[in-house]
């Protein structure tokens, strides 16, 4: 039998923070105590859940690492994998995406196989946390439903998320950030830019609302949790409960998030946000959903580090006390997608955990990382 002690350790449980030890014994917490006990000294530092990460674009970096250079899919997933638990993430859903136009380096053939090359590093155990995949379908692409088709046999799928980036709605109701956002992007002149934006238009209204229902109706009936994206309307929201959506990713307004948690879907936004003090895109603030208390998970979207920077940055402000920062990173998360083995320190539960040495006024250092009972970074 498998036992390790962590002891001298400030602990944060659910609801409360105790200064104490836990007992890890084959993969699980099996005690939780107050006070010293033999066993590997933490040294005073703080120990939370293994963080639960649902929407991470990270991936696409360590495979695209300068344009039109396309790197070796394994050693992508395996340093991607590499700072995933150095940030502290122990569960991970690796954002693939279906759905191209013309301007796309990456086609639903590389989406493919590069969820079939991450079911097969976790099968060969080259991996330190736990990985699913996360979808995002770009449902006015034409292309989108066969894309989608041929990723949704992979046993390692477990969310959908269904965008429309087409511009005048949504993330880009602001055609200026529009704009500035795509033109620069993708250098294109005034002429070109308004005919790049016309046909996200009509691809939009030609493909989007019988993409939505039919990769949805699949979802449904494979058991795949879906995402709305972007919502920014009470009316954008009566659709994705209509398709059966259980969480809201990133909605743009009060509005949406306030109809969205009162539909009874998880709220999620991106810790960049929370760190940066705003949207980089112009769009409402997390921080202003969590005092409104419509906020359940933060995701680190597009920087790794910045969930548990965010948990700790919340806690040292006074925002909010620390075991509810960790419930956004952790425990919602897990809950949302029905991961219910993970995600906080309760006896029972997978022992993934990570040992932070928290100082006031810096960024938080992740020092330990378990899976399961077992060192990971």
């Amino acid at each position: 039998m498998t036992e390790t002690v962590l002891t001298n350790a400030r602990i944060v449980l659910p609801d409360i923070e105790i200064e104490g030890h836990l007992v890890l014994r084959e993969g699980r917490i099996a005690a939780i105590g107050d006070g010293p006990a033999a066993g590997e000294d933490m040294a005073g530092d703080t120990l939370i859940p293994g963080l639960v990460e649902l929407h991470t674009d990270h991936i696409e970096g360590h495979y695209i690492p300068r344009p039109k250079v396309l790197w070796n899919k394994m050693a992508a997933i395996q340093a991607h994998d590499a700072q995933i638990a150095g940030s502290g993430i122990t569960t991970v859903f690796d954002a693939l995406r279906v759905g191209t136009d013309e301007n796309a380096t990456l086609t639903s053939a590389d989406m493919a196989e590069m969820g079939r090359m991450i079911g097969r590093a976790v099968d060969e155990n080259r991996l330190r946390a736990d990985h699913f995949i996360h979808l995002r379908c770009e449902v006015s692409a034409g292309d989108v439903v066969d894309g989608f088709r041929r990723i949704e046999d992979n046993p390692r799928l477990k969310l959908v998320s269904l965008m429309d980036h087409a511009p005048g709605q949504r993330q880009f109701a602001d055609l200026g950030a529009y704009r500035t956002y795509y033109q620069k992007k993708l250098a294109l002149s005034d002429a070109e830019f308004e005919a790049f934006s016309n046909k996200r238009l009509a691809d939009s209204a030609a493909f989007a609302p019988m993409s939505r229902k039919e990769i949805s109706e699949a979802c449904r009936a494979r058991g795949i949790a879906v995402a709305s994206h972007d919502d920014a309307t009470p009316e954008h929201v009566a659709e994705a409960i209509e398709l059966g959506t259980s969480v809201a990713e990133f909605p743009t307004t009060m509005a949406a998030a306030e109809a969205s948690r009162q539909a009874g879907l998880h709220v999620l936004m991106g810790a960049p946000n929370i760190v940066r003090g705003g949207s980089h895109s112009g769009n409402i603030s997390a921080i202003e959903l969590l005092r409104r208390g419509v906020l359940d998970i933060l995701s680190s979207d597009y920087v790794p580090f910045s969930m548990v920077q965010a948990a700790f940055l919340l806690a040292e402000s006074g925002e909010v006390a620390l075991p509810e920062a960790i419930r956004l990173v952790s425990t919602n998360s897990a809950e949302a997608v029905g991961l219910t083995d993970r995600g906080a320190i309760e006896t029972g539960r997978r022992a993934d955990l990570v040992r932070v040495h928290a100082v006031d006024g810096e960024p938080p250092v992740v020092r330990s990382v378990w899976r399961e009972g077992r060192r990971v970074a």
